[in-house]
C-alpha cells in the first residue's frame, strides 16, 4: 500500500488581517503631498511601516483615521515604494479627506485600515499620478459612505487614550 503525505502551509492573505489598526507619531515625509501633488499625506515612521503584516500588498487602501483625539475622518494610504518616485524606502503616506488649518507633525495618527483599493503602479506623467490618486479619493468616499464601513468611525481604538504612544 502506497501512503502518500501532503504537508500544508499556513499562509494568511490580506483580507484576514483587514480591519487592521495601527497608529504612530506623523513624521516629515518627502514633502510633494502638498506642494507638487496639491494632495497632503501624513508619513508614519519606519517602525509603523516595518509591523505591517508580510500579507500586505503594495498598493493604495481606504479606511478611518484620526490625529490626536480629534474627530474621525475618511482615508486613502499608499503603501509601498512609490515607483514615480523611486522611493528607497517602503513608505505609509496617508491622505486624510478633511482640510486641517495647520501641519500635525508629531501628531499621533490612528488609522484603521479596511480595504485594498488597487496595487501600486508607476505613472508616465505628474498628471496621470495626480488623476489616479483623485480616482483613489473618490472611490473610498464611496466605499467608506457604504453602513459597513461606517460602523467603525465609532470604533473604540479611536478614544482609547491609553494606547497612545
Amino acid at each position: 500500500m502506497l501512503l502518500l503525505r501532503t504537508s500544508y502551509r499556513c499562509v494568511t492573505t490580506m483580507a484576514e488581517h483587514l480591519p487592521y489598526f495601527t497608529q504612530g507619531r506623523v513624521i516629515k515625509g518627502f514633502g510633494r503631498g502638498s506642494k507638487e501633488l496639491g494632495i497632503p499625506t501624513a508619513n508614519f515612521p519606519e517602525d509603523v511601516v516595518e509591523n505591517l503584516p508580510a500579507a500586505f500588498s503594495t498598493g493604495v487602501y481606504y479606511g478611518w483615521a484620526c490625529v490626536d483625539d480629534g474627530e474621525v475622518h475618511k482615508m486613502v494610504m499608499s503603501i509601498g515604494w512609490n515607483p514615480y518616485y523611486k522611493n528607497e524606502k517602503k513608505s505609509m503616506e496617508t491622505h486624510v479627506m478633511h482640510i486641517f488649518k495647520d501641519d500635525f507633525y508629531d501628531s499621533i495618527l490612528k488609522v484603521c485600515i479596511l480595504g485594498f483599493r488597487r496595487p501600486e503602479k508607476n505613472y508616465p506623467s505628474l498628471d496621470s499620478l495626480i488623476a489616479a490618486i483623485k480616482e483613489d479619493i473618490a472611490d473610498a468616499d464611496m466605499k467608506l459612505s457604504q453602513p459597513d464601513a461606517l460602523k467603525y468611525i465609532d470604533d473604540n481604538f479611536f478614544r482609547d487614550l491609553s494606547s497612545q504612544l
